[in-house]
């Protein structure tokens, strides 16, 4: 999907206000408003209904069998035949939205009160969705036994544009719907809320839910491989298979032998010790793996797979392990900066769980597909980023050239997911103390380390300088974050390796030292640290030795909702690239003189509880900004069409994504 903003338009909104999709009226921002919005917008880019066939808030007449009196029901939004008028007659799809407070067995506004009804009163509509934000539930209107009546029977899904029932039951559908909106972040909460809730695993219902998310990931990479010339689906529940007991049978068979066979598949492997088992009954995986295989995983946007992600993983490892995600928008500004190429190998020596590596992996994954498809743009180029020659260059890519090492074992893991959450799985992540490093207390994961760099300096045709197969000097870019405050220790024989632990023994000091001994010579590092390295004069000797070492390529201060609500610190980005020996030897005869980009981002998108917050006029009231968005749909004989949806639409009050582009123009030459 790709958006354009076009021109700004007149309209501001009050901080209750939203603006509806489909009408383009304001609307009370409340729980019910915004879950319907989701349900337009999945509606439109996941099933492919054009919103010129959509209608809100449609009132439906039918006679009440009962008594033989006309009655009325207004429904929350209708889908009607394509290209017909607005009438009931052409009504396709009924959608009942309520808000998340409302249950589905709700006496008045449940399922069978709201949909049934609704979906009986209207002879040509077939299919329903109630949805209340947490909950979604897809009917079919059939004759029942005596073609008397209906009954109506639960699905999986339903289809979209064009589509029938048989088509979504193909194992031979080679894609899945993109997600679109919060899809994915939804679909990921309703299925770890119904393990949490209903299969009794409350201690291990993330793992659980990662055990399938896997499964899907693996099903859907199965495409690439050779010998899957005939690829047909495992991963997947036919539209009715959930009703029945044999169904749910059949479904736990394929998933799990699925799950059997992922666990001895190399990228997959590296993440599942072998001994993990899928113990959800066969219900719960038929539910999961119904919310699941709606949705490709590798078609979906690193963004949104990475939220959908995080969402999951910041209640359970993160919180555990007493650390906070580097917010996205930090990330995707630093690798713009550096912009990181194909060539380039890259490191993040505290990685956490992988959030610079996952977006140098997509940052370079865009080069790539750009260079393969110059004639593409926009959504089209999009749909290729996961075709094959571009997956082939990719996995080549991480393999060779992403590496990240943190000392948490936990993390390490939660990084080689993230990375097959990516895309790929291949990228060398591995257990060790950086600041240790290469004295480290376990000398198999050194010599992991070692053989990876090897194989990356002999593919690179590298030239060997120092420390041979060492990770010393042998980095293009790093990019981290590293542990910092007064709670994070560095054990002294550590920190005596350091000369900078003579002024300091804070770890992010250190760790200044620590990316110069892991960059080549003119190798470049975007770090995250606290304002007192910067700016005390206790740490005078420490901006000294920096200066010695580096040439200061720019400066960013950051404000201090930068890492609000889990921490409050005030950091800025520093970007550095190492000297060569003849590059300090030159600073030391003659007085340095070179322009440094600098710049202050005051807004970060966000308020100190964590909440977005949109861009304002001069009164104080949120700007919405005419949006053009571009989106593809997949036809049933696997054609896609592009097709564009104007809005309106706030933005984020960030300044990160200018900060970047004015550095770029800046190290271009261009004004700024």
């Amino acid at each position: 999907m790709s958006e354009e903003i076009t021109e700004q338009d007149d309209l501001v909104l009050e901080d209750d206000q939203l603006i509806c999709v489909l009408t383009d009226r304001i609307k009370k921002n409340r729980p019910q408003e915004s879950n319907l919005q989701s349900v337009i917008l999945m509606l439109n880019e996941e099933y492919g209904f054009d919103l010129t066939d959509m209608e809100r808030d449609f009132t439906i007449q039918y006679t009440d069998p009962d008594t033989n009196k006309p009655k009325r029901q207004k429904v929350e939004l209708v889908v009607f035949e394509k290209g017909k008028p607005h009438k009931q007659d052409f009504i396709v799809r009924i959608c009942i939205v309520q808000d998340d407070q409302v249950k589905d067995t709700d006496k008045k506004k449940g399922v069978k009160a709201t949909l049934e009804n609704a979906m009986g009163a209207v002879e040509s509509c077939e299919f329903g969705l109630w949805a209340n934000g947490s909950s979604y539930h897809y009917l079919q209107k059939d004759d029942d036994a005596m073609g008397f009546d209906y009954e109506f029977v639960d699905l999986s899904d339903f289809p979209g544009e064009g589509e029938t029932l048989d088509d979504l039951d193909r194992a031979d559908r080679s894609s899945s719907k993109k997600p679109a909106n919060d899809s994915l972040i939804k679909v990921f909460k309703r299925s770890h809320d119904y393990i949490y809730g209903n299969e009794g695993r409350k201690k291990d219902a993330f793992w659980q839910l990662l055990n399938l998310i896997f499964c899907k990931l693996y099903d859907e990479k199965r495409r690439f491989i050779p010998s899957e010339e005939s690829y047909r689906r495992k991963f997947w529940v036919g539209v009715k298979e959930q009703n029945t007991e044999e169904g749910r049978r059949a479904v736990t068979k394929r998933i799990k032998g699925l799950f059997e066979e992922l666990k001895g598949d190399e990228i997959f492997s590296e993440v599942f010790d072998g001994n993990e088992a899928i113990g959800l009954t066969d219900k719960g995986i038929a539910f999961i793996a119904g919310e699941l295989s709606k949705y490709s995983f590798l078609d979906a946007s690193v963004d949104v797979k990475g939220m959908a992600y995080e969402t999951i993983v910041s209640n359970t490892l993160k919180q555990e392990a007493g650390q906070f995600f580097t917010p996205r928008n930090i990330i995707k500004a630093m690798v713009e900066m550096m912009n990181p190429s194909e060539n380039d190998r890259v490191l993040d020596p505290a990685c956490g769980s992988g959030g610079f590596l996952v977006m140098v992996l997509d940052h370079v994954r865009k080069q790539i597909a750009a260079e393969l498809y110059p004639y593409l743009d926009g959504p089209l180029l999009a749909e290729k980023f996961n075709s094959r020659e571009v997956n082939e260059r990719v996995k080549d890519y991480a393999e060779r050239n992403i590496f990240g090492f943190d000392f948490d074992p936990d993390l390490k893991k939660a990084a080689r997911m993230n990375m097959v959450m990516a895309g790929d799985g291949h990228a060398n992540i591995f257990h060790v103390n950086s600041l240790a490093y290469p004295n480290w207390e376990h000398p198999a994961e050194i010599e992991k380390i070692q053989g990876a760099i090897s194989k990356s300096l002999f593919e690179m045709k590298d030239i060997e300088i120092r420390y041979g197969n060492d990770a010393r000097e042998k980095f293009d870019i790093i990019f981290t974050n590293p542990p910092f405050g007064a709670k994070v220790k560095v054990e002294p024989e550590i920190a005596s390796q350091y000369f900078l632990s003579k002024y300091s023994d804070a770890p992010e000091v250190l760790f200044i030292e620590a990316c110069y001994n892991f960059l080549k010579p003119g190798g470049k590092v975007a770090i995250v640290l606290p304002d007192g390295i910067l700016g005390n004069p206790n740490t005078l000797p420490v901006r000294e030795w920096i200066l010695d070492k580096f040439k200061i390529l720019a400066s960013v201060d950051l404000a201090v909702e930068a890492f609000l609500p889990q921490v409050g610190v005030q950091a800025s980005l520093l970007f550095l690239q190492r000297k060569t020996e003849v590059e300090r030897q030159l600073a030391q005869d003659s007085a340095e003189d070179y322009e440094v980009f600098m710049a202050i981002a005051e807004k970060l998108g966000k308020d100190r509880r964590g909440n977005p917050i949109y861009m304002r006029d001069d009164d104080g009231a949120e700007i919405l900004f005419d949006t053009e968005t571009q989106y593809v749909v997949h036809k049933k004989d696997g054609s896609i069409e592009v097709k564009t949806r104007r809005e309106k639409l706030k933005q984020l009050d960030d300044d990160l994504p200018r900060v970047s582009e004015s550095y770029l123009n800046f190290i271009n030459g261009k004004a700024i």
